[in-house]
């Protein structure tokens, strides 16, 4: 599958040039949440590509407190499609400052992979991951700590600041669906940000601002983000706009992949015979982030359409 305008700050930071034989199945991005226990802002001290890193942490911004040096040394949430496991390593190479996701182990403390649970800071802008490492945003560091922090605060039981959230997204997506140009890039990036927040927060309030960036069909990020964005709000309006995502032939098969999902957190039983309909004459193209064949994350699946829309009848 050729890659879908993936945003190429993911591609410029986590590009080598070995060709690594271990491969490995990437977790999304709240999966790297629920799994740490501390979100930290930390300066690289020591790196070892093998051995890991001695980090000094500056600032904790939520969970577990931690400060002073602390030694990176695994990974916890690695899961090795070929065990070329050695060659699993860690990427701090040229990174100065960073935000860190880290969980505590018998040896020390853990990142995701090696090529999540941490966002590069370059010229006061963060390398943030609000979906999947694949899909990168450069954000403000005045934006990514307060949205972050409440995302894991949200995941981890923890009360965060909701009179920001709600301002921040309720401003930034009454503007136009941005594309990503130069002209319009710090807005489209911060849209993707607004969208993912309501994604993992699970708010309920913004369907009506969301569906314009649902039905651009031009623009694919917006739209994968719009789709997870709805998963809280099981309204009649959002199932209508998410079946026709689905039988839209503009519609890109990676999104109508989210737009499945979705609607699985609905449990949408009265749907169940449109959508088995639906199913019979779904793609059955393979599916995916795409990218280079020789990027280690290379065997993180997406299913089908067919096969998603299957799973989905199957449970209702």
């Amino acid at each position: 599958m050729r890659l879908p305008a993936i945003f190429l700050v993911a591609l410029a930071l986590l590009s080598s040039h070995f060709v690594y034989a271990a491969t490995w199945d990437e977790p999304w991005q709240e999966t790297v949440i629920k799994e740490s226990g501390s979100f930290v802002l930390a300066r690289v001290t020591t790196f070892d590509p093998k051995k890991g890193a001695i980090i000094n942490v500056l600032r904790t911004l939520a969970g577990a407190p931690l400060a002073g040096p602390v030694e990176v040394s695994g990974f916890y949430s690695l899961h090795l499609c070929n065990e070329a496991g050695e060659e699993a390593g860690f990427r701090f190479e040229g990174i100065d400052s960073c935000y860190v996701f880290l969980q505590k182990t018998a040896a020390g403390y853990a990142i995701a992979t090696p090529t999540s649970g941490f966002a590069a800071i370059k010229h006061s802008k963060v390398a943030a991951t609000y979906r999947h490492s694949y899909h990168q945003a450069l954000v403000p560091q005045s934006v990514y700590e307060p949205t972050m922090t409440a995302i894991f605060q949200h995941y981890h039981g923890q009360p965060y600041d909701a009179d920001y959230i709600n301002k921040f997204v309720s401003s930034t997506l009454a503007l136009a669906p941005a594309r990503r140009n130069s002209a319009e890039q710090a807005t489209f990036f911060l849209q993707h940000v607004a969208l993912e927040t309501t994604y993992h927060l699970g708010l309920t309030t913004y369907c009506t601002a969301i569906l314009p960036f649902l039905r651009d069909t031009t623009n694919f990020h917006a739209q994968v983000s719009a789709t997870r964005a709805l998963a809280a709000t099981a309204t009649p309006e959002a199932k209508q706009q998410l079946i026709k995502v689905l039988t839209r032939k503009s519609d890109r098969d990676f999104v109508k992949v989210q737009a499945v999902w979705t609607l699985a957190a609905y449990h949408p039983t009265e749907l169940k015979h449109e959508l088995a309909k639906i199913a019979k004459g779904a793609s059955a193209q393979s599916n995916g982030f795409g990218g280079n064949d020789m990027d280690p994350r290379s065997c993180t699946q997406i299913p089908t359409v067919k096969e998603a829309l299957d799973a989905l009848v199957a449970q209702l």
